[in-house]
């Protein structure tokens, strides 16, 4: 077997319109495809990160909320590579995100940090 890349990360929000406006707007993903599924009363927002990564961004009635951050059993954060992690920062923080402080990976020696989405998920920037 061989696995080339991870292809893309599903995402499943509370507030469809909250959510889409952070990655699209704050998060300058760029939107691929955006398909309202009638059967499920559901969106389903594809968006590219870079050349090669997708987010499918999911809207469901009512799901349920993650049981505890970040140590939750399932996927643990979602981390986004930036080449300057001060300036990517500042960019969030000018548009209101609240990013927790920088720090240095004990086995890379690389810059990184931690900021939530709407719905409280764990995103981290990791410096290139």
């Amino acid at each position: 077997m061989k696995l080339n890349k991870i292809h893309h990360i599903a995402i499943i929000c509370s507030e469809y319109e909250k959510s889409k406006e952070f990655y699209v707007n704050i998060l300058n993903l760029k939107v691929i495809k955006e398909t309202y599924r009638e059967n499920r009363d559901s969106y389903k927002l594809d968006l590219a990160i870079g050349e090669d990564s997708q987010i499918e961004l999911f809207s469901f009635s009512n799901p349920p909320q993650r049981p505890s951050y970040p140590e939750a059993r399932g996927l643990r954060h979602l981390a986004f590579e930036v080449d300057d992690i001060e300036e990517t920062v500042k960019e969030l923080e000018r548009q209101g995100v609240v990013v927790e402080g920088i720090r240095i990976d004990e086995v890379t020696g690389k810059k990184f940090t931690f900021f939530k989405d709407p719905d409280d998920l764990p995103l981290e920037l990791y410096e290139k």
